[in-house]
């Protein structure tokens, strides 16, 4: 496992990166100063983006669908943990785009090379806030598996 963004893992046979960047920005406030050089103060916490970028190969790596479902994960409007396979937790995350470029055609009109460019921003607070966040979410999961499982057992 290279990398999971909630139920998705990021591997070579999914959808494999190539690279990853990741931008923390901090909140300063300057206040100028008669004769000396402006006073800065800490405000908080500013944005972090996560922009990870690779190329499938649907004929050697995932396809479509991989892009798909994390399209799908857009679409739930949900934030997401983004866990590294090292253990590295960075927090939760949405997907604010997904870009791709389709080449080299075959016969079908299927691309046999598909860039992609996913776009993550951070949304949590905390990490205790995060925790809270994928309670709320398993509970969910949970309650909806357990409907599942009823439906079709009063439908047997």
């Amino acid at each position: 496992m290279m990398m999971s963004l909630g139920l998705f893992v990021f591997k070579l046979s999914t959808l494999p990166y190539q690279n990853t960047s990741r931008q923390v920005n901090y909140g300063w406030g300057a206040n100028a100063r008669f004769g000396q050089r402006p006073v800065s103060q800490f405000l908080g916490l500013g944005e972090e983006t996560i922009k990870i970028t690779g190329q499938l190969l649907p004929e050697m790596t995932g396809g479509m669908r991989y892009l798909q479902a994390l399209q799908s994960m857009a679409d739930s409007g949900r934030a997401w943990p983004l866990i590294e396979g090292s253990g590295t937790i960075y927090g939760m995350f949405i997907i604010k785009n997904i870009a791709n470029d389709n080449a080299e055609f075959n016969s079908s009109g299927q691309a046999r090379s598909i860039n992609f460019t996913l776009n993550l921003t951070r949304v949590d607070e905390s990490q205790a806030a995060m925790f809270g966040d994928l309670l709320t979410q398993a509970e969910g999961l949970y309650n909806k598996a357990g409907s599942a499982i009823s439906n079709f057992a009063g439908g047997v």
